[in-house]
């Protein structure tokens, strides 16, 4: 067996040949072989998603300020200043341990989380059709295709009936190719391969079947993705992340290098002087901020996957969180999804065996009805209790659906020997393309439309002596009569409305069925029905039109895949955070062009390939959970960011001031280290914090400049308590430099820790907004350590000294002052400063490049609980 072929090698030969080269037949592989196969090739994966301990490991060290304290306290080792120099060390080693720890364990949540998002082909194994993932594809595997499939390997055609594919993300041309069965010549460009399916291709129309000649990174697709690197691209979240790093960056290095030149200037040490500006540099920076938003991150994806969300990035999350405007199908969120036939009426709206009988004939698969996949309208018809094709009866030709065309038409041939077009599809357009239309049609149809029904239309024409049916055909018909369908409102669907409507989230509807019945399913569950608009309606608008009525309309009926794209874009040229939600082939575009894409597992491929999210379960509730859990999670987070710039930026105001005054260094090198680590250690507990009711009613946005003002504001409220602190110190106790850095280090602590109280939340704390137990448990033990540690027999080593009982009363008084001026400065600050929100960007080609080769990854086994 060849380890396969290239794609452009297949296309040039034969299809005997390439199965004769690949060791295939035509009916496909055994079981036993293709096992043999993926052991001997490996899985149909771009890259694989395993953890690895040592990238984790190497993020950890990546801080330049981090590795240069190191090499600063290797050298003051040297130099004799040993005892310092080794907890420095210890200290940053425990640091290092505790973000690699947090960070490690939320890896592991998302290759467990991209393990659940499966995608499956249909193959021929062991002589019969099976579903198989399709990491477990390998070369000489025959393959089916059908419509809305991402192709899952590069595939030689054996035959196709009006095949096409969209290669724009390969080639970049938007225009579906035409596939064809025969060879091309030896030599052909990649964009002209009209006898290969390539890998991370859509199947646009048409069906076909093919035999695999190259997966994984062999394939067209994978040798691009590989080319691209890892790197995903930003998100919001991430791009407000590094925006808030460089803010830190920029503080830290003015006022680091301000402390330096102090300390200098005063013919302190210079060894003493380095490593003092460089623990201060370090301690602004918050270390473990990865390790935060990774545990609340990976907290939240384990919370959302109880609640069936699976999210394919961790930062996903807090982009489902930004959503403001939802548009969504009709199909399944706001109905039950499954489709039950009713009956099949004439034009006159009597009962109608005949339309049955053609409704049967022009379905997609065999006449049997027994297929894997499929249209459910045409599964729903074949379950219909008199659902018989009679013997006789031969389909010699058919032109699959498409969206555009919106209509599926076949050739059949009856017991008789006569030769019927028969299509079907939507009622407006098939009407418009039959003749002598009885006039109680359209009643019956008006009738059915109000009821709610799902309606699909059947027309016959004569064929006699035709051989093929093209799309030039389907004109001239006679119709035939409606086949009615069922799909009621979900029970749940009115609650989920509701709770969307209280997260400020607004419910659009955008639909290839019939506008009344989109309204009537909309009434039925309590949807404030505005404007209604058609596809029709939509070319008439041009898009500044389009972005000016879009905010009124609540449905967008018999819409096309472009018309969906062009709706969310509308709706954020408005400055609105859209999400999409869809399952089928005719919402890829939409999905793309969302700022937050939402699929079901159920779906087919190019929608689950297109979408940020995907839910076990087709149900607004449980996107409404996810909703609120990536607003919990951003909420926690910029409590941490406020937190820690504030009263950061508070103590190195403070380190500055008392540089100047102080004969000796207000606190060592790795006392600030350590105030460091156990305050960050204690904030880990924040993802777990309660948030605000309010906090979930609307989005929040990564806001830099209110960020600045905030630790502009409440940073020198936190110097005010320093300065007391060494007024109190020199003044009262008349401390020396042991007896003053303990002082202040427990000062500093406790204020710095305590302070999280006022800020996670815009309330009065405890009385109207109550902490989690996980965070105060934490907050006051880390205080506690703090009290003990001068106390403790470790004290001298680290250069503390016991503190007179009198300290603990100034302290606790001086605490209570300091969070009473924050509970008021807090209330100004939050009733009188504006807040901004960064602007949100469109995805890249590159983007969805990336986002399909994910879908091409070898699955990882769950994480242990």
């Amino acid at each position: 067996m060849a380890p396969g072929l290239s794609a452009a090698t297949a296309a040039a030969l034969e299809p005997a040949a390439v199965l004769a080269a690949l060791g295939a037949e035509p009916a496909g592989l055994t079981g036993a072989e293709a096992a043999r196969r993926l052991t001997a090739v490996g899985p149909n994966a771009v890259r694989t998603h395993q953890v690895r301990a040592l990238a984790v490991l190497a993020r950890q060290l990546r801080s330049a300020l981090l590795l240069l304290l190191v090499v600063t306290a290797t050298v003051s080792f040297f130099f004799g200043e040993r005892t310092d120099a080794v907890i420095i060390g210890s200290i940053l080693l425990l640091s290092i341990a505790l973000g690699f720890a947090n960070e490690y364990r939320a890896e592991k949540s998302a290759a467990a989380l991209h393990s659940a998002v499966r995608h499956t082909a249909v193959v021929l194994r062991d002589g019969h059709e099976a579903e198989v993932d399709v990491t477990d594809l390998v070369p000489g595997d025959v393959v089916l295709l059908s419509l809305g499939q991402v192709v899952p390997a590069d595939i030689r055609l054996l035959d196709c009936t009006f095949l096409q594919c969209d290669e724009s993300v390969l080639t970049g041309e938007s225009a579906p190719v035409d596939k064809r069965s025969a060879p091309v010549p030896d030599g052909t460009v990649l964009a002209e391969l009209a006898s290969c399916a390539l890998m991370g291709t859509v199947v646009h129309a048409g069906t076909g079947r093919g035999v695999v000649v190259a997966t994984g990174g062999r394939a067209e697709f994978g040798r691009i993705a590989l080319g691209l690197g890892e790197r995903q691209p930003e998100t919001e979240f991430q791009r407000g992340l590094r925006r808030f790093s460089v803010l830190l960056l920029q503080v830290a290095l003015a006022l680091t290098s301000a402390i330096f030149l102090i300390n200098v200037l005063l013919h302190r040490p210079l060894l003493d002087a380095l490593l003092f500006s460089l623990a201060i540099a370090v301690g602004i920076t918050p270390q473990l901020l990865p390790a935060v938003v990774s545990t609340s991150l990976a907290a939240g994806s384990r919370q959302l996957a109880r609640r069936k969300v699976l999210v394919k990035r961790l930062v996903c999350i807090e982009d489902l969180g930004d959503m403001d405007v939802l548009v969504t199908d009709k199909t399944g969120t706001l109905t039950e999804g499954r489709i039950t036939f009713r009956e099949a009426l004439d034009p006159q709206g009597g009962v109608s065996d005949d339309a049955l009988l053609f409704g049967l004939l022009a379905t997609e698969g065999d006449l049997s009805g027994d297929h894997l996949g499929g249209n459910p309208l045409d599964t729903a018809l074949w379950q219909a209790p008199h659902a018989r094709v009679p013997g006789g009866c031969r389909r010699l030709a058919q032109l699959p659906f498409d969206h555009e065309r919106q209509l599926t038409s076949a050739l059949v041939q009856l017991p008789d020997s006569t030769r019927l077009l028969v299509t079907k599809g939507a009622p407006e357009v098939l009407l418009d393309r039959c003749q002598d239309v009885p006039t109680t049609a359209s009643a019956v149809l008006d009738r059915l439309f109000d009821e709610g029904s799902r309606v699909v239309a059947v027309a016959t024409r004569d064929a006699a002596g035709a051989t093929t049916v093209t799309a030039a055909d389907e004109t001239g018909l006679h119709l035939a009569g409606f086949l009615v369908f069922l799909d009621p409102p979900k029970a749940d669907a009115a609650a989920s409305l509701e709770r969307l409507a209280r997260l400020g989230v607004s419910v659009k509807i955008c639909t290839g069925d019939n506008p009344r019945v989109a309204r009537k399913v909309c009434t039925d569950l309590g949807l404030p029905v505005g404007r209604t608009l058609t596809g029709r309606d939509l070319a008439a608008l041009d898009d500044a039109r389009l972005a000016a009525v879009v905010g009124e309309t609540t449905v967008f009926a018999r819409v096309s895949p472009e018309d969906k794209a062009r709706v969310v874009r509308a709706l954020r040229s408005r400055g609105s955070d859209v999400g999409f939600l869809g399952d089928g082939v005719n919402d890829a575009l939409a999905l793309h062009a969302a700022d937050v894409g939402v699929s079901v597992d159920s779906a087919t491929d190019v929608a689950k390939d297109a979408a940020d999210v995907v839910l076990l379960e087709k149900d607004l509730g449980v996107l409404a959970d996810g909703v609120a859990e990536g607003r919990r999670i951003f909420a926690n987070t910029i409590k941490y960011v406020l937190m820690g710039t504030s009263s950061n930026f508070g103590n190195m105001f403070s380190a500055a001031g008392a540089s100047l005054v102080l004969s000796f260094l207000p606190m060592l090198p790795s006392q600030i280290l350590l105030n460091n680590l156990l305050y960050d250690a204690g904030q880990l507990t924040i993802p777990t914090d309660r948030v605000d009711p309010e906090q979930l009613a609307a989005p929040s946005h990564w806001d830099i400049r209110l960020i600045r003002r905030f630790m502009l504001c409440f940073g020198p409220v936190s110097s005010l308590f320093d300065v007391l602190t060494f007024w109190v110190m020199l003044g009262l106790f008349h401390a020396g430099p042991a007896l003053f850095r303990s002082g202040w280090f427990v000062e500093s602590l406790a204020t710095q820790s305590l302070v999280i109280f006022a800020i996670r939340t815009r309330r009065v704390p405890f009385l109207r907004s109550r902490p989690s137990r996980a965070l105060t448990a934490a907050t006051l033990a880390v205080v506690a350590v703090g009290v003990a540690l001068p106390l403790s027999p470790a004290a001298h080593t680290l250069g503390f000294q016991p503190l007179p009982p009198a300290f603990f009363l100034a302290l606790t008084v001086m605490t209570l002052a300091y969070l009473a001026l924050i509970e008021t400065v807090k209330r100004y600050f939050f009733r009188h400063v504006p807040t901004t929100s960064a602007p949100r960007t469109h995805r890249t080609h590159v983007h969805r490049v990336q986002r399909r080769a994910a879908r091409f990854s070898r699955p990882e086994p769950l994480a242990p609980r």
